[in-house]
């Protein structure tokens, strides 16, 4: 890093003073001078008044992990000021409001400090408290645009897109940028060593969050309610899922809308209403983070054994009990893939980035009809939440629903009796009929004991029949779910397995192990069940590191339960901090393997 168009820079402010449209304003900037690049908010759970920080990380070759050194800190919250000049790599530099001066204490060899005056710049400049707190940000983002060569007219006709309807706000707008820009050029050598040069990378792409991309996605795939209760960090998605419905899903005649997006008064409630949704025939989902999932529990086994479809997307967090709402983690493995009591088994999708939460969920409602099962896409908060740069999405218009073995009323017809539980294809999966189609079609719906006619029973060989059937149908699952993603190098010495939103920091740490002599075979899972492809890119190794976040190895678990493969041929890299992974992480951990096993022959 830290050379032209690579390079991390972090503004460390205060939750509640609005940086986040000064920080989105930066990233935007670099973005469209055709730069690829990344943005992590790290932000506390409080409405205002504590740390927050934002990282742009800035790669031109197209690295999208979390940087593990930062070459410049926007230091403007004197209680992180310590924190803010150790995190700042040698050789780096700290930014900071020389409005105040620094302690003493706070200089650092090693690291050049560069002051500007943005607050005193903002009294002098503009009128009103709040007003000159917000405009702060803007005058530092025109230093930066200094410091670091950022185009100054693109940033302007952001500013005009942003603020074209507000002439007032405009004019002062641009006025603090100017007045950022013209202090840093005039008492500092700009641009910095580091720096931005334009490209031509990013005309192909987007920038979207996960859970954007997610609410995009059950749109295109035909859902029409939605049932949810507030959780960090989920609630955006639904909060787009309506944008798009209120956008897409209303007639232009006469201004109905054809959706139905419901507040329950809990994560049970909402669980039930996208689960009875999916009785009546509608593409139904609720989205939720981990106490949500925990709370769902025996609604997701009535599901499960009563074969209704819906779908459940966690952004997951750190756990357990509330944790930090805020932070992320891969913590929900186990309580997804096992979810409620009894034997159960779950299809979980694990999309890497944006991109990948668009098509997954679009293949977790068509899997959920298919199997007439719930199904998960666990996504996290570093993907749900952060600012991603993604390929563009790609939109079908010849795409339709698999909507599975739904019988109409013509079916229903033609049968002498139906059976709401008869596997007649021996697939595992039993048709299935809407409530109102036809009256052959009416059944019970039981969450008690039943047998393969729908009927009460508590026999047990009628019991273990459809039981067994729902193992059969989950194993065809696994053949239909979507594939590990795999990248095999000749010579391999290892293999390294990981899933959703580690990819980014996992493929970096491959690249530069294979700069030092340690090539690595590689593969991502994408869903669960795991297939057989799973358990021979295992075998194929003598070595497989598993990296994920959490503390307890949840996926390696899996791995182990599910395949076979013996546990202690599996090495853990466990990152749960409650931070994006670096590729740092995973280089580290190999490495001190590779000394170890070298220390051990010797």
């Amino acid at each position: 890093m830290s050379g032209v168009n690579d390079f991390a820079f972090k503004m460390a402010t205060v939750n509640g003073t609005g940086s986040a449209s000064a920080n989105s304003l930066l990233m935007q900037a670099i973005f469209r001078m055709g730069i690829p690049v990344t943005g992590k908010n790290l932000f506390p759970s409080n409405i205002q008044g504590l740390p927050t920080f934002y990282e742009i990380r800035v790669s031109g070759v197209g690295y999208t992990a979390r940087p593990h050194e930062t070459d410049l800190v926007v230091a403007l919250n004197p209680a992180t000021y310590a924190k803010d000049v150790a995190n700042v790599r040698p050789g780096g530099y700290l930014l900071y409001d020389s409005s105040w001066p620094l302690e003493p204490e706070l200089v650092r060899e090693g690291i050049t400090i560069l002051g500007i005056p943005f607050g005193k710049i903002c009294v002098e400049n503009f009128q009103g408290d709040r007003n000159r707190t917000l405009l702060r940000n803007i005058v530092y983002s025109g230093a930066l645009a200094a410091l670091l060569k950022m185009d100054m007219d693109l940033m302007g006709e952001m500013l005009i897109e942003k603020f074209s309807k507000k002439k007032s706000l405009l004019d002062a707008n641009k006025k603090a940028i100017q007045l950022g820009y013209d202090y840093a050029t005039q008492s500092y050598e700009c641009p910095l060593p580091f720096h931005l040069e334009k490209m031509d990378a990013t005309k192909d792409y987007i920038i979207i969050e996960g859970n954007a991309a997610a609410a995009l996605g059950a749109l295109y795939a035909g859902a029409t309610v939605g049932a949810w209760y507030p959780i960090t960090p989920s609630t955006s998605m639904m909060e787009a899922f309506k944008a798009f419905c209120q956008r897409f899903r209303t007639e232009q005649e006469t201004g109905l809308g054809r959706y139905c997006i419901i507040q329950a008064e809990d994560e049970l409630s909402a669980a039930g209403i996208a689960i009875g949704a999916g009785w009546a025939g509608a593409r139904a989902f609720t989205n939720t983070s981990g106490p949500g999932i925990s709370l769902m529990q025996e609604f997701i086994g009535l599901a499960y054994y009563t074969e209704i479809p819906a779908v459940f997307f966690d952004i997951q967090r750190t756990g357990p009990s509330t944790g930090m709402p805020t932070r992320t983690q891969q913590a929900d493995l186990f309580s997804l893939a096992y979810a409620s009591h009894g034997d159960t088994k779950h299809i979980v999708l694990f999309p890497c980035n944006p991109e990948e939460c668009f098509y997954l969920s679009v293949e977790a409602f068509d899997l959920a009809d298919r199997y007439q099962t719930p199904v998960f896409v666990a996504s996290d908060l570093d993907i749900g939440m952060n600012d991603w740069m993604c390929k563009r999405l790609q939109w079908d218009d010849n795409y339709r629903p698999d909507r599975g073995k739904v019988l109409s009323a013509e079916d229903l017809e033609s049968i002498k009796k139906f059976s709401r539980y008869l596997d007649a294809e021996g697939d595992g999966i039993a048709a299935r009929s809407l409530p109102g189609v036809h009256g052959k079609g009416a059944y019970f719906v039981r969450g008690s004991g039943h047998d393969k006619h729908g009927l009460y029973t508590e026999d047990s060989d009628s019991y273990q029949e459809v039981v067994d059937r729902l193992s059969r149908k989950f194993k065809l699952a696994a053949t239909t779910v979507p594939a590990p993603e795999f990248h095999r190098v000749p010579g391999a010495e290892i293999g390294i397995v990981t899933l959703g939103g580690c990819h980014a920091a996992v493929r970096e740490a491959i690249d530069r192990l294979q700069d030092v002599g340690i090539v690595a075979d590689y593969m991502r899972i994408r869903a669960f069940p795991f297939d057989t492809p799973v358990r021979e890119f295992l075998d194929a190794h003598p070595i497989n590191f598993v990296v994920e976040q959490n503390r307890d190895g949840q996926l390696r678990s899996l791995l182990a339960i599910e395949t076979g493969m013996p546990r202690d041929d599996m090495r853990s890299i466990l990152d749960y901090g409650g931070m994006p992974l670096t590729a740092n992480v995973v280089i580290d951990a190999v490495m001190q393997h590779r000394e170890a096993t070298k220390a051990g022959q010797r």
